[in-house]
């Protein structure tokens, strides 16, 4: 157990000292709180992020505080995870490769063709340029 706290469905208008303020209530101190924001608009994200001092306190943070109300929602309190393989896309793989993880009969990648896509060019499927248009 870590003592790094996910707290998630948190109102898009809570700010980092009330995030603060009702994960302490009190009995915790916390070290440190991140409210994940959009990076293009500056909008909270609604989670955050807090670390506490002690593993004790994170478990009963999350004992006392998850399903509790703020702000009319809900929270989500639990122990944060740690993010797997990193990057933008999870991690490697990029567009390649199965989609998923999931196993994928047939060509994979770019330039797959469906079976309307095999036929030679000039063909009378597609509507594509060419071609003689009804007389």
């Amino acid at each position: 157990m870590g003592n790094r706290l996910f707290v998630g469905n948190l109102p898009f208008d809570a700010t980092e000292s009330q995030v603060r303020d009702f994960i302490e209530g009190g009995a915790r101190k916390a070290r440190s709180v991140k409210i994940v924001t959009d990076k293009e608009s500056g909008r909270s994200r609604g989670f955050a992020f807090v670390d506490l001092e002690t593993d004790e306190e994170a478990q009963a943070a999350i004992a006392e505080l998850n399903g509790k109300e703020m702000g009319g929602r809900a929270l989500v309190v639990n122990e944060a995870q740690e993010r797997g393989g990193g990057g933008k896309f999870g991690g490697g793989g990029g567009f390649r490769g199965t989609p998923h993880g999931k196993d994928v009969q047939g060509p994979k990648g770019f330039g797959m063709r469906g079976p309307t896509q095999n036929m030679p060019r000039g063909s009378q499927r597609g509507g594509g340029r060419g071609g003689t248009r009804g007389s």
